[in-house]
């Protein structure tokens, strides 16, 4: 290793009689972006560490501070020093506790025993954290370190210490809102956070978590609804069909039951992308074949997109069902969705899977209002 880069004798004198706290900081922080590089022989590392643990008990803060600051990614950190650190105060132990990999899950454990607040933040924030340790984390109950937790997606969480936070602080966003933004979820933690989250989450749910049949359908039939109303109000915030059947395509959400009961449910611009999408053609080739009378334009379209052709009478029904009802002009969306399913159950409830058939008679029976709570 070069010598420019490591502290040499001269710079060791003048640290034992330097009066000055910021060149000793100066000097701290040398000696850490030495002890982080690769290339040191035994002797100097040796060195290194020694004069480490002299600046270690500097009575200025901000010498400790400044030698925490770089010294925190060495992987090779002697085990004490680590804990020396870690034990110090806040200014000094808390960005070395999220970025040192050199403390252990006991070390962790027994600082979130033992330190306040701030100090179990900064575990919950590091880059790894194992189950053991968030489910301690948890068992402090503390609003902050438990959002900082569940926002972090580095850190291991069981189901059951979903749960658990779920049924402590499901009611508050701040947590409920990263927790079902992290990158994996159990499909009953999912449907949890359904009624728990902004509308903005609940679109993130049904694009990137696996969901029930019917919990997803209901969560895309909101969504829609959403994007309808803020049309009307000439909003531009509201979530684009396209983007949707984008977000649900690339995380594998776009399934056969979730277009067939669009179309079921009077979406047909919904249906019309899903399949442009499937099918890998424009929106206005995938019309054209939708509505083609004289051809057999629909049911090759569903062999393209890989659909079932049990599916093609059905969907060929609602089509149809759809431009009569336009015209009887229904007095809402739930009264046009009620005739359209009682049309479908009548002509074909033995090309309807068990799961549709209860789905689209609970939906008759539901009393007007939105599907989701708000």
């Amino acid at each position: 290793m070069s010598k420019a880069n490591m502290l040499s004798s001269a710079d060791v004198a003048a640290l034992m009689t330097e009066k000055s706290a910021d060149t000793r900081a100066q000097t701290a922080q040398r000696l850490g972006e030495t002890m982080t590089k690769a290339g040191l022989s035994d002797k100097e590392r040796h060195m290194a560490e020694e004069i480490c643990r002299l600046m270690m008990k500097d009575v200025e803060v901000k010498v400790r501070a400044a030698l925490s600051q770089t010294i925190r990614l060495s992987p090779d950190l002697p085990h004490d020093l680590a804990l020396e650190l870690s034990n110090d105060v806040s200014e000094v132990a808390l960005p070395f506790i999220e970025m040192s990999s050199v403390l252990t899950d006991d070390d962790l454990i027994a600082i979130i025993n033992s330190k306040p607040v701030e100090f179990q933040v900064a575990v919950a924030g590091r880059e790894a954290v194992s189950e053991r340790v968030s489910d301690r984390l948890v068992d402090t109950g503390n609003e902050d370190v438990v959002a900082r937790l569940v926002s972090n997606d580095g850190a291991v969480l069981s189901e059951k210490t979903m749960t658990r936070v779920l049924d402590e602080f499901g009611h508050v966003q701040r947590i409920s809102n990263p927790m079902a933004q992290r990158s994996s979820l159990p499909m009953g933690i999912a449907e949890r956070l359904v009624n728990l989250v902004s509308e903005h989450i609940r679109d993130h749910l049904v694009t990137h978590h696996q969901l029930s049949a019917d919990v997803a359908m209901d969560l895309l039939l909101d969504t829609r609804e959403r994007a309808t109303l803020h049309l009307l109000d000439g909003r531009s915030d509201g979530p684009d069909v396209f983007e949707l059947v984008d977000q649900l395509a690339s995380n594998g959400r776009l399934t056969p039951t979730i277009i067939l009961r669009a179309l079921c449910m009077g979406d047909h611009t919904f249906f019309e992308a899903a399949l442009a999408k499937r099918a890998g053609i424009p929106v206005a080739n995938a019309f054209q074949l939708i509505h083609d009378r004289g051809g057999n334009g629909l049911r090759r379209l569903f062999k393209h997109c890989g659909l079932s052709d049990r599916m093609v009478d059905v969907a060929r029904a609602a089509i149809d069902i759809a431009e009569e009802l336009q015209y009887s002009q229904p007095e809402d969306r739930h009264e046009y969705q009620k005739r359209m399913l009682e049309r479908l159950l009548t002509f074909f409830e033995d090309d309807f899977d068990g799961a549709d058939i209860d789905y689209f008679i609970g939906k008759i029976t539901d009393k007007p209002q939105s599907t989701m709570r708000h």
